[in-house]
């Protein structure tokens, strides 16, 4: 189990969520958890409703990272007609989508594809630094690094970064009830020793912070954060709570004059998260059959999406997982990024792994019904090079290494109203570039707060009360039925 102890403490931009959910450590009469609910309500303006021809469907989004840069060609997009050296060496296979195949590594998600948007035209050309970070940046703002930083972003997270589009939403789209409006698991995304770059509320602050798990799923999990010290039973806590109301209805004069540590309805949400039990449930999968735990897999990634289904069912507006490796890591042991190895890493390791836990998934939300309004999108950074062995990006690669391709690339898209067993765009004969709708990162990113009744238009203040867009994409509503 990995964990990456984060700075306890204030700092320049406030209390981190984590921090201030540390429950174990409060007191009742002290005013942390509340004080974060409320910090996130006083930033919190009525989500801007989308224009009138819109009908959103979207409740909750899952966004499934696979971190690294999966290659496009050896998965989703096969070119058997390609030259050996571009076509590599798997063989496609048919899906239960007439005319699209898939490679022979993915045969329970083939059994999927009626369920599922596949897109083959994801686009973009870098500009700055052609790196891990500025791609996950980009895909997970929605603004194109460049546009930020004349680095590219390899540089440490900043409190001024643009917001992940998850606390964006989860800003202002906060979920009913006592549940996190926005959960990342097992851990952040990671290039060399910058950790969580463009992952996080950045200018919003740090009360918009993502919960994170910084746990294995497939492991035990424990949640401290969530509970209650062991020598504060249930009913002290309750107890605690009325009489803190009983001292605050009687001091009407007081209430007025430190209004901002009165006993409110931010209190009462600390106190439903705390007892209520909804999201330490919702993170429990011993409460799952052995039979669905195994369908998703017994591995970190099936895990953390089995336990994302668990998180969407609870009420969580917004789930990343994060294939749980490092960019520039080990392909024979975790990473995507593979200069050095490629095929034989994605036929023992990443595909069988990626293949059951994304089909099961998919197939366990949409037999729930959880499909309906949920949106799930599951991407890279970016794709490989079609032709083995050379360097685009300045890396070094072996005879059967790809490199980084941002050129074109692949995702699959599923549920909130999106197309089912539909194939989005497509490659050149290479799978090289889009040879039709082409679809940008940001663009993507402007559909996902489309699908959820967002204006991607609208404007949002920076850290120096600037107005800026949500989004430099437009949405493709061509992904929805």
């Amino acid at each position: 189990m990995l964990s990456i102890p984060s700075r306890p403490g204030r700092t320049c931009d406030g209390w981190s969520r984590r921090e201030l959910m540390r429950v174990g450590g409060l007191s009742l009469l002290g005013l942390s958890l509340p004080d974060l609910l409320q910090l996130e309500a006083r930033a919190n303006p009525a989500a801007h409703s989308a224009p009138a021809k819109i009908t959103p469907k979207a409740k909750q989004v899952v966004m499934i990272f696979l971190q690294g840069g999966p290659s496009h060609i050896d998965i989703w997009d096969p070119k058997p007609n390609a030259p050996l050296n571009i076509r590599g060496e798997f063989k496609p296979i048919p899906t239960s989508v007439d005319g699209v195949q898939v490679s022979e590594t993915m045969p329970m998600m083939a059994k999927a594809m009626d369920k599922v948007t596949l897109v083959r035209s994801m686009s973009y050309t870098p500009v700055g630094l052609f790196n891990h970070t500025a791609a996950m940046y980009q895909m997970m703002t929605g603004w194109a690094p460049d546009k930020v930083s004349p680095s590219g972003q390899l540089e440490p997270p900043s409190p001024r970064d643009f917001p992940h589009m998850g606390c964006h939403i989860g800003r202002m789209l906060p979920p009913q009830g006592s549940m996190l409006p926005f959960v990342e698991m097992p851990r952040p995304l990671q290039e060399s020793s910058v950790i969580g770059k463009g992952g996080a509320a950045g200018f919003l602050g740090k009360a918009h912070d993502p919960y994170r798990l910084y746990q294995d799923p497939n492991a035990e999990v424990t949640l401290e954060d969530l509970s209650l010290r062991p020598e504060v039973s249930a009913d002290r806590f309750k107890d605690r709570f009325e009489l803190l109301k009983g001292i605050n209805g009687s001091m009407e004069d007081l209430e007025k004059a430190v209004s901002s540590y009165a006993l409110t309805e931010y209190y009462e949400k600390a106190y439903d998260l705390v007892l209520s039990g909804k999201a330490r449930d919702a993170f429990d999968l011993e409460r799952e059959k052995d039979a669905m735990r195994e369908r998703y897999g017994r591995h970190t990634f099936g895990q953390s999406l089995l336990m994302a289904r668990r998180l969407i069912e609870a009420g969580t507006r917004f789930v990343q997982v994060n294939w749980p490796s490092v960019a520039n890591g080990d392909p024979e042991t975790t990473a995507w990024d593979t200069h050095a190895s490629n095929f034989g890493p994605l036929k023992n390791l990443h595909c069988p792994k990626l293949d059951r836990a994304l089909s099961g998934f998919i197939e366990d939300m949409d037999a729930r019904g959880l499909l309906k309004d949920t949106l799930v999108v599951c991407t890279g950074e970016f794709g490989r090079s079609p032709k083995l062995g050379v360097s685009t990006s300045g890396n070094t690669n072996s005879p059967d290494g790809r490199d980084h391709w941002p050129y074109c690339y692949s995702a699959v898209i599923a549920g909130a109203g999106t197309r089912r067993g539909y194939q989005y765009g497509a490659s050149d004969a290479t799978a090289s570039a889009p040879a039709d709708k082409a679809l940008h990162p940001v663009d993507l990113v402007a559909t996902i707060y489309h699908s959820l009744g967002i204006d991607p238009r609208q404007e949002v203040l920076n850290d120096l009360k600037q107005p800026r867009a949500l989004v430099e994409g437009t949405p493709a509503l061509g992904l929805f039925a």
